[in-house]
């Protein structure tokens, strides 16, 4: 078993994607004031029951992942060979897996996207989905998902669609607030927890985080919960074990004030050769704009 992320198929699959968004329509869906005002205080909330009808869908998608990763975008496995159980995730996938597709093309997401970031516009980055398999006491280490990325801005959101019921023990952790300290830690590497190599002086060493704190966001998930999060929010998990599968999918928002960034070191996803100088808006024809759902 391969551990680290190895780019084994393009990701890019359609010529221009703005045409698809264009000719497809995704539904609203009414965020409260009140969500928005606590994602926007804690960089983090929970939408109960929120994508029901899309868990077979996605995990049958994500099973199309699993039984041939090197056909697909970015496979990574983040569970050392000497490391109980497996720790599976990748990403850019969207438009290589039908199911992937759809979600993104006509689901809520979109609209959820945008309200929560109180952003004109949302604007997909990537897909990102995750296996931890029974037996598994990989902690995901603290880190938030910013400085991994080649963008910066303030309006960002992940939306992590669970695909199996989760206990705390084991859920994603949070640290309420940390979006808005002005903080940005170096990214870490997965599976060995090593601080990825970067030039940029103003990235801090990554943090050691309070699993049990009182300022800590944790939920027990069910299939169809979906976790939604800044990209500035920090965010890890225990080592407590897997006793039963979990799968999730993710996909990661950008709104009004996103710009491409030319980071100084490695990124993850390594999105290379965009035709981008930073401080440029993320191009259309790569990244769709999807909300509002028609620019007619």
């Amino acid at each position: 078993m391969a551990v680290g992320n190895t780019s084994a198929a393009q990701w890019r699959a359609i010529e221009d994607v703005s045409v698809l968004a264009a000719s497809t329509q995704r539904p609203w869906t009414e965020i409260s004031p009140a969500v928005v005002d606590n994602f926007q205080r804690d960089g983090v909330v929970i939408l109960r029951e929120a994508f029901p009808k899309w868990v077979e869908p996605l995990r049958a998608g994500l099973q199309r992942n699993l039984d041939n990763p090197r056909n697909f975008a970015f496979p990574c496995d983040s569970a050392n060979d000497d490391e109980p159980g497996r720790f599976f995730d990748s990403y850019c996938n969207w438009q290589l897996i039908p199911e992937y597709l759809l979600f993104i093309f006509t689901s809520e997401a979109a609209a959820i996207a945008a309200q929560l970031m109180e952003s004109q516009t949302a604007q997909l980055f990537h897909d990102h989905a995750f296996t931890k398999e029974p037996g598994t006491q990989k902690a995901t280490p603290w880190h938030h998902d910013l400085p991994y990325y080649c963008v910066d801005g303030t309006q960002t959101v992940s939306i992590y669609v669970a695909l199996d019921a989760t206990p705390t023990q084991t859920a994603v952790r949070f640290l309420k607030g940390s979006h808005r300290d002005g903080k940005t830690y170096r990214p870490r590497n997965f599976a060995s927890g090593a601080e990825y190599e970067h030039e940029d002086s103003s990235l801090l060493p990554a943090p050691e985080v309070d699993p049990h704190g009182t300022d800590i966001f944790v939920e027990a998930l069910s299939p169809g919960d979906a976790l939604c999060f800044d990209f500035r929010t920090l965010h890890g998990t225990t080592s407590a074990e897997i006793e039963n599968r979990r799968r999730a999918f993710s996909t990661r928002w950008m709104g009004d004030d996103v710009r491409y960034l030319e980071r100084q070191g490695e990124t993850s996803p390594p999105l290379d050769n965009l035709g981008l100088q930073s401080g440029e808006v993320m191009r259309p024809d790569l990244f769709p704009v999807l909300w509002p759902p028609s620019h007619d």
